[in-house]
């Protein structure tokens, strides 16, 4: 019997009624739904699921984030429209099911013995001899065979006006394969009924039943109203818990689409230790949680285990470890200062916590985001070193303001230290993240202080390189950017520079070089715009504009590399009146020094462009981790699991097991002895058909000697 891809046909109601049962129950309705839950899949694989909506506007802009959104593209699997297509192809499976299975039960009970014995002849498998012996002998001889290969027959005895006439066996064999088609789509419903279970559909439902609202505010957990939680005998849901070492929650917390829902759990979970094991790469390979589940109705202690893909269970829920956190890990910090007038300070805060911070000018608010105490990253050193020589400004900033580990052929990887980040959020309520090492980095032979900023999410950090001095610190370069900001100092240093750098034999450059060198230092301070009616940029930017306004392009280059000379002579100029006001002796010519005084120049450049008035230098930290972990009620997984299994069995059964029928009919020969005509059928012609019907029509063609 082959499935038809109609469906039910009913005999009375209206035509629309009789055509929508029809489509509701035929398999090509069944498989058009499949399809669109198959390319539904696919767009949930894509597009990355239940993300803050500022990250759909960054990834995609806000048009296309806003028509996602609409559509439910952002949330496929609990989106109205993927539930409803669910529904409707378990109902139309199911009547695909009532339609087909009396059928085919019937056909597995029946062996069509009434065939007759004229038609065997049209059969593309058939064969038939006279055979030396009784009809008695030829059917226990044909009976053995049959049984020996796993055939189950039916006989007929047929007469003829009341004498024996003939024996019809009617066998058949892979009788599995029509149950397989039972099974496959009995597999569909069951994972169907499974995922529509335990996804948000129950969630949805118990929050309408009890009046329950989601939540879109902020503040702690205790403090949400009950109007947005769940109590915990709901019979199924979804949801993650974060638990920081030494901690105890009870609630988790579920994604909705306006907002969220909390989930009390009938236990608590309490984290006794946060384990983690790094790959060389930097990437975790291990990590677990030894927690204590603490029950609320008999009040005992379990201790458990949960690692990746080893669940613990209590009460009917799994509790699974999902991913690691920052549990309010202790920072302590200094700022230091970039913007005139302000003073640096000290600051003791925690990860997951925000404040203003002491500032003169600016109102900024500081909201301390996390602390990775592993950073591995690759520290191949380049081939070239750094051109300071180089006035191709766009290129010197996006490389030396841009990622904090550039990708090279070879790899060189290190562990440099731990990190922290942060956002500062302006009055307006902007906010910008940055994110700082606590240990200085060397790279490319040096040992430079990495500052890393960026505006949204959607970017990679650009990363400021300060170098440091013989102690690591950052006090010698603050003091050249604090000198430089200051004119008496600049003047100061411009006229030793002229009188240093003019020949001896020529003395009265001195002023033309203290004047060259005043402009040099006041464009790059910032404190001269390069052209009239322009604002000051500072840096080699403000250089660069100079240069276009003022220089023919066939002088740039020249002018540029005498310029660039002049302001590294006078910034060490500069470090060494710092230096001989502090009481202590310049700075050696060292080849140490000149690479030192290259980068300071480069970084004092970028500093310009640093969009904040301090920077937070990380000084200590205690570490406090937290586990995330995913808690569940899945009553459907048991559904999910019986359908899987129904459906690698239907699938074998259909692809692997082929449906045979056999007829063998014994009459008396002739000449006496027994005339056996054989025939076999089976849904595909296959090779293997072939060769086990050959095998068996001489089985039974033989006769006794076989």
């Amino acid at each position: 019997m082959a499935a038809s891809t109609t469906g039910i046909h009913l005999r009375s109601g209206s035509r629309v009624l009789r055509d929508g049962v029809e489509l509701l129950s035929s398999m090509r309705f069944a498989i058009s739904l499949l399809t669109l839950i198959c390319i539904a899949s696919v767009i949930g694989t894509v597009v990355r699921q239940n993300e803050p909506a500022t990250n759909y506007v960054n990834q995609f802009g806000p048009f296309w984030s806003q028509l996602f959104t609409t559509v439910g593209l952002t949330r496929v699997y609990s989106a109205w429209w993927f539930l409803l297509i669910l529904a409707f192809l378990v109902v139309s499976t199911t009547l695909c099911i009532v339609r087909n299975t009396p059928k085919i039960l019937a056909d597995l009970r029946q062996y069509k013995e009434h065939v007759r014995e004229q038609s065997l002849l049209s059969f593309h498998h058939r064969g038939e001899a006279d055979l030396a012996e009784t009809p008695e002998q030829a059917f226990a001889r044909v009976s053995q065979v049959l049984g020996g290969r796993g055939w189950r027959a039916k006989v007929q005895e047929r007469r003829e006006g009341g004498e024996w006439r003939g024996t019809m066996i009617a066998a058949r064999k892979g009788a599995v394969n029509k149950l397989g088609y039972i099974a496959a789509h009995a597999a569909i419903v069951l994972i169907c009924i499974g995922g529509l279970f335990d996804g948000d559909l129950i969630v949805r439902a118990q929050m309408l039943w009890q009046g329950k609202t989601a939540y879109n505010g902020s503040g702690l957990v205790r403090d949400v109203p009950a109007e947005h939680r769940l109590g915990p005998g709901t019979p199924t849901f979804r949801g993650n818990i974060e638990v920081p070492e030494g901690g105890r929650r009870g609630t988790a917390i579920l994604s909705q689409q306006d907002g969220v829902v909390l989930q009390d759990l009938p236990f608590d979970i309490e984290l006794k230790k946060f384990i983690v094991e790094y790959y060389e790469t930097g990437m975790p390979k291990l990590f677990a949680s030894e927690v204590v589940i603490h029950d609320h109705d008999t009040g005992a202690a379990v201790p458990a285990t949960v690692k990746v893909n080893e669940p613990a269970f209590h009460r009917g829920v799994a509790i699974y470890q999902s991913s690691f956190d920052d549990g309010g890990s202790q920072l302590k910090l200094r700022a230091l200062p970039l913007s005139a007038g302000e003073k640096g300070f000290e600051l003791d805060s925690a990860v997951g916590t925000s404040g203003a911070l002491p500032l003169e000018k600016d109102k900024l608010t500081v909201e301390f985001t996390g602390l990775r105490v592993i950073n591995v990253e690759n520290m191949q050193p380049t081939a070239n070193g750094t051109d300071v020589r180089k006035v191709d400004l766009v290129d010197s900033l996006q490389s030396h303001l841009g990622s904090g580990a550039k990708a090279r052929a070879d790899k060189a990887l290190r562990n440099v230290g731990a990190s922290f980040s942060y956002k500062l959020r302006d009055a307006a309520g902007q906010a910008r993240e940055f994110n700082n090492y606590m240990a200085p980095v060397e790279m490319d032979g040096q040992r430079l202080f990495l500052a890393g900023v960026r505006d949204t999410p959607a970017e990679s950090f650009r990363y400021l390189r300060i170098p440091v001095d013989d102690n690591d610190g950052l006090e010698r370069w603050l003091h050249l950017r604090a000198a430089l900001q200051d004119p008496a100092r600049r003047e100061a240093a411009a006229q030793r520079y002229g009188r240093l750098a003019a020949p001896s034999r020529q003395p009265e450059m001195a002023p033309q070089l203290a004047t060259m060198t005043r402009l040099a230092l006041d464009l790059f301070a910032g404190a001269l715009p390069p052209a009239e009616g322009q604002p000051a940029i500072g840096g080699l930017p403000g250089l660069s504009q100079y240069l276009e306004v003022k220089v023919p392009e066939a002088e740039r280059p020249r002018i540029s590399e005498v310029m660039l000379r002049v302001l590294g002579g006078s910034l060490y100029e500069l470090v060494n009146l710092d230096r001989a006001a502090a009481g202590q002796p310049p700075l050696a010519d060292t080849a140490a020094t000149q690479a030192w005084m290259t980068q300071a120049m480069l970084s004092l450049s970028d500093s310009q462009f640093y969009p904040a008035p301090v920077i937070l230098e990380l000084m200590d930290y205690t570490q406090v981790q937290a586990s995330v972990f995913q808690v569940a009620r899945a009553p459907g997984k048991t559904l999910v699991y019986l359908g899987c299994v129904a459906l690698i069995v239907g699938v074998f059964a259909m692809l692997y097991v082929r449906e045979r029928r056999l007829w063998i009919w014994l009459q008396p020969a002739q000449g006496g002895g027994t005339h056996l005509r054989t025939a076999m059928s089976t849904a595909r012609r296959t090779l293997d058909a072939d060769a086990e019907f050959d095998t068996l029509k001489q089985a039974l063609l033989k006769g006794p000697s076989a």
